[in-house]
């Protein structure tokens, strides 16, 4: 059928997701996503939700969460953009922002979908190396381009790059947009939001997926200048004018007025975190410090490949990348206890 086919999108070459098993039993520790569940709250919102009002469409600016969203960052209104998760979001960004004739610049290890939208908006790009440690060096991103976007903490490495050091690359970039991709921040790191109102040229984006347990509500969010979310609008209401549905609004307001949930999961993910890495360091593992849900590890005596094979045939699932530099990586996705101490268990004596 590849005759009815735009000419472009033959040399598409797609994002993959992480494996979602039909398998019930399985431990899932391979696409970063919390343990906990929802806030009971934001739960409660979507049920009361879920009257004869789903005939009518949503509020297509979703003011309801835009303004909690506003009140949870002490920003105003206009400085908040929403989308159908933050792959959305980040795909408004790349077609509205970063479009230009210079190379965007992000990490070669870096979250896989950013040269997916390279290929897809027709954006040339600069992969710029970690360093030895795998971290990000803000000097090497002091040169000509067309933007930045990177993740902090970093994904697949969950590195975190210091506020002050942020403001490095900011600094040096002052004519092009600076894209923070902050899908992990809340385990263990400080947003950058806090420096929006001194940036015009910073854009943070973060998501309801990890931190908030809602990826299967699907919200993503930006926030920055009102001239960069003017575009990104601009982008949204000529693509979809309802990215978020009735139930996504009220049930993302009510997570972000939960505080007191919010503080307390993240908490236990941060703890078991700490718990797991000190188990995989004492079997011999190297692990990179991570500020994330996740962590990054490799075994300098067994093959990543392998230990991943390993653990899939103990019921244990984890994330493996072929990418040259990162083979020799598993990316573990840190679960409620007893899903963790399945993971130290599959891999027994090595």
């Amino acid at each position: 059928m590849s005759k009815f086919w735009s000419p472009f999108v033959k040399n598409l070459v797609p994002y993959v997701p992480g494996e979602q098993p039909k398998l019930a039993k399985l431990v899932k520790l391979n696409t970063n996503e919390n343990p906990y569940g929802p806030s009971p709250k934001a739960l409660a919102a979507m049920q009361t939700e879920l009257n004869d009002n789903l005939r009518l469409y949503p509020d297509p600016n979703s003011d309801l969460l835009k303004q909690a969203v506003a009140r949870y960052y002490g920003v105003q209104g206009n400085q908040v953009f929403l989308g159908n998760g933050s792959d959305e979001v980040l795909a408004h960004i790349f077609h509205g922002l970063l479009q230009h004739d210079k190379p965007l610049l992000f990490p070669d290890i870096s979250y896989s979908f950013y040269p997916v939208y390279c290929g897809l908006y027709g954006i040339t790009f600069d992969a710029v190396p970690l360093d030895e440690q795998f971290q990000i060096n803000p000097a090497d991103y002091a040169k000509p381009n067309g933007g930045i976007i990177f993740p902090n903490p970093n994904a697949p490495t969950g590195c975190l790059l210091a506020l002050e050091a942020v403001e490095q690359i900011l600094k040096a970039s002052p004519d092009s947009v600076v894209v923070v991709d902050e899908a992990y921040i809340d385990f263990g790191g400080e947003t950058a939001i806090t420096l929006v109102d001194r940036y015009p040229n910073l854009l943070v984006t973060q998501t309801l997926s990890k931190s908030r347990s809602l990826a299967g509500l699907r919200v993503g969010l930006a926030v920055g200048h009102p001239d960069l979310i003017e575009a990104l609008e601009r982008i949204k209401n000529s693509f979809n004018s309802y990215p978020l549905d009735r139930l996504a609004i009220v049930g993302a307001a009510a997570a972000f007025e939960d505080r007191e949930y919010f503080d307390k999961t993240c908490r236990l993910v941060i703890e078991s975190r700490e718990q797991v890495v000190a188990q995989l360091q004492a079997k011999g593992f190297e692990v990179l410090p991570s500020a994330a849900n996740f962590i990054f590890a490799r075994h300098p005596k067994h093959d990543a490949a392998g230990l991943a094979a390993k653990l899939r045939e103990q019921g244990v699932i984890v994330r493996h990348f072929k990418q040259e530099r990162i083979a020799q990586f598993l990316r573990i996705s840190i679960g409620a206890p007893e899903q963790n101490q399945a993971l130290i268990d599959g891999l027994g004596d090595l």
